[in-house]
């Protein structure tokens, strides 16, 4: 079979090659790319006769998937598979599968990270420092005692409660199906979010969960509360989050998530909303990270061709 990497993975090429021949052997071609790109015709020429395509969070709509005529596995290097047109897959019967677990010790640490630094005005403190300030203003407060409002406990919500209780916070969760993670509360996501000091998500980007935290949950959070988003942007209404930021409706929100990916723009409301922490969509990218999902991706395209050779 001809395995096409579409876009670069974030390993080095040499890594990468030894990774890849270890899950599928030697007899079967394998291309490459070493630039990203959104180029419709670029990326049809490139996957229009392979019949196994690897990419990251590259956007892969119908209009590339229509050029790419030999297509079989669609073999997602990431999570979330919202980038990709799930409905033309299924109507081709191109298998599609993603790299569950990767990133989850890089994104529940990110997390915490992010809070911390929200609570603690790392940042802010930084900058005082460098300019000969004082702590002035910039006093925090402790994670120890406070509440944790855990939204989605898959792998990684699970991964952010165990850190909790490492740091002393009483878990409080909400799970769209029954939660499993013992010795944890759970509750309906709206006295999560009353009860919650901090709220932290940890969904996936679909039809449910787009603007699941909008102006109405908001408004039920405390006003010394704080958001932290490290699941995908469009969870959250991008606007209602600016306009309650703003207006003290919330304390704080830290962001690594946006509507679109990073570059973000300039006129995101978040951009310019009080009491914020971003960063450019980095939870799940470590150096360990993207060699699990390295391993991850091409055993599971080895399982793909043995189960296709059967």
């Amino acid at each position: 079979m001809k395995i096409v990497v579409i876009e670069p993975l974030a390993v080095e090429e040499k890594k990468f090659m030894e990774i890849a021949r270890a899950a599928v052997g030697n007899d079967h071609e394998i291309v490459c790319y070493g630039d990203r790109t959104t180029d419709v015709e670029e990326l049809g020429r490139r996957g229009r006769d392979a019949d196994i395509i690897a990419i990251g969070n590259l956007p892969f709509p119908r209009e590339v998937l229509e050029k790419c005529e030999k297509l079989k596995l669609l073999a997602v290097a990431f999570t979330g598979l919202d980038h990709v047109d799930l409905k033309y897959c299924q109507e081709r019967g191109i298998k599609v599968q993603n790299c569950a677990g990767y990133a989850t010790a890089a994104v529940a640490e990110l997390t915490f990270g992010l809070l911390i630094g929200l609570c603690r005005n790392i940042a802010a403190c930084d900058a005082a420092t460098r300019r000969e300030g004082t702590k002035d203003g910039l006093v925090g407060f402790e994670l120890e005692g406070k509440t944790i409002g855990v939204v989605g406990t898959g792998a990684i919500g699970s991964r952010v409660i165990e850190i909790a209780k490492a740091f002393g916070m009483e878990v409080i969760a909400y799970n769209r199906t029954p939660g499993k993670v013992s010795g944890v509360k759970y509750a309906d996501l709206d006295d999560v979010l009353k009860q919650a000091d901090i709220v932290t998500l940890h969904v996936p980007l679909t039809e449910e969960t787009r603007g699941l935290i909008g102006e109405r949950e908001l408004s039920m959070m405390k006003p010394t509360a704080v958001l932290v988003n490290t699941a995908r942007g469009p969870v959250v209404e991008t606007q209602a989050l600016a306009d309650a930021l703003r207006k003290g409706v919330i304390a704080g929100a830290a962001i690594d998530v946006f509507d679109s990916e990073p570059p973000v723009s300039s006129e995101d409301p978040l951009i310019g909303a009080p009491h914020t922490l971003l960063t450019p969509h980095v939870a799940f990218a470590t150096k360990e990270s993207m060699i699990k999902r390295a391993i991850i991706e091409f055993d599971n395209i080895a399982a793909f061709i043995d189960e296709t050779d059967r």
